[in-house]
């Protein structure tokens, strides 16, 4: 028998990853219900004491923190995307952060690397990570993969998250994720609130 879900907020945060205007608008493209569906999400967590942290992607002018190699952001780097203060890197109004609720800014693909993420999570006694994010085979995989190794108990909000490729995603969703998280659908997520 399968026990319910059930999610402690003080010892659990929501992390809301790369719902950046840039990244929906040239990735996702029809993407209301996955910022209907995480907002509802956002605002649940909230309601409960949750801690939200938000993860978005930004660089510096002149792109310092690109390597060459590296083909997803060079690709970013020659078109001029998601420098830390233009107006498209900001973060979709609906899902955008309340005072006290931090920002991390990445430089990679998943949350953590680089970042003072874990640092952030572990201060504030957090052992479960709730994920929503843009794009699954993106942030939600490479963030799946590095909090499954930091030892987090993991929940993926299937609804809060999208790719591009939809078979990719519910391959992601349905046959990876499932090896390191527990993947429901946000109400599943919300009720389990306790």
């Amino acid at each position: 028998m399968i026990e319910p879900l059930r999610i402690d907020p003080r010892t659990a945060a929501l992390l809301v990853m790369d719902f950046q205007l840039a990244i929906l608008d040239n990735y996702i493209g029809d993407y209301d219900d996955v910022v209907a569906n995480t907002a509802g999400l956002v605002a649940d967590a909230r309601a409960v004491g949750m801690r939200v942290i938000h993860v978005v992607v930004g660089f510096r002018p002149g792109y310092p923190e690109v390597h060459p190699r590296n083909r997803i952001f060079s690709t970013v780097k020659e078109n001029g995307m998601l420098l830390a203060d233009d107006e498209e890197s900001r973060i979709h109004p609906a899902l955008a952060p309340i005072l006290g609720e931090p920002v991390v800014t990445k430089h990679r693909v998943s949350a953590f690397t680089g970042t003072d993420l874990d640092m952030l999570l572990k201060a504030g006694g957090t052992e479960t990570l709730v994920l929503a994010g843009v794009s699954t085979a993106g942030v939600m995989l490479s963030t799946v993969r590095q909090g499954f190794d930091l030892d987090y108990r993991l929940i993926v909000a299937s609804e809060c998250c999208d790719d591009p490729d939809k078979a990719l995603h519910a391959m992601l969703l349905e046959k990876v994720f499932t090896h390191h998280a527990v993947v429901a659908p946000s109400a599943v997520i919300r009720a389990a609130f306790s």
